[in-house]
């Protein structure tokens, strides 16, 4: 057995199955820290910087009163659907 001593590593190793198993995890564990990072940066970057989570998005009347500032629609259009989406006759 020369100057080793009993086994492959002298006896201080922890043996062939433990070390692999070691291994492999140190392994998976730095990929998956790669694959954590890597979602975070893209999935940062998608997010619109300027749009807060909490604040809902926009509502009919909204998009309504957008598309006739835009000139999309004309003031009797615009009036219509807006009583179609309000429900009543009267100026808000």
């Amino acid at each position: 057995m020369g100057n080793f001593g009993p086994g492959m590593m002298g006896g201080y190793g922890m043996g062939w199955g433990f070390g692999w198993f070691l291994m492999l995890l140190w392994w998976v564990l730095i990929i998956a820290g790669i694959v954590v990072l890597v979602r975070w940066l893209v999935v940062g970057s998608l997010r619109d910087p300027h749009k807060s989570h909490n604040v809902p998005d926009k509502t009919a009347l909204d998009i309504l009163k957008e598309r006739y500032a835009r000139g999309e629609i004309n003031r009797e259009t615009f009036e219509q659907m807006r009583r179609d989406l309000t429900g009543h006759e009267g100026n808000e």
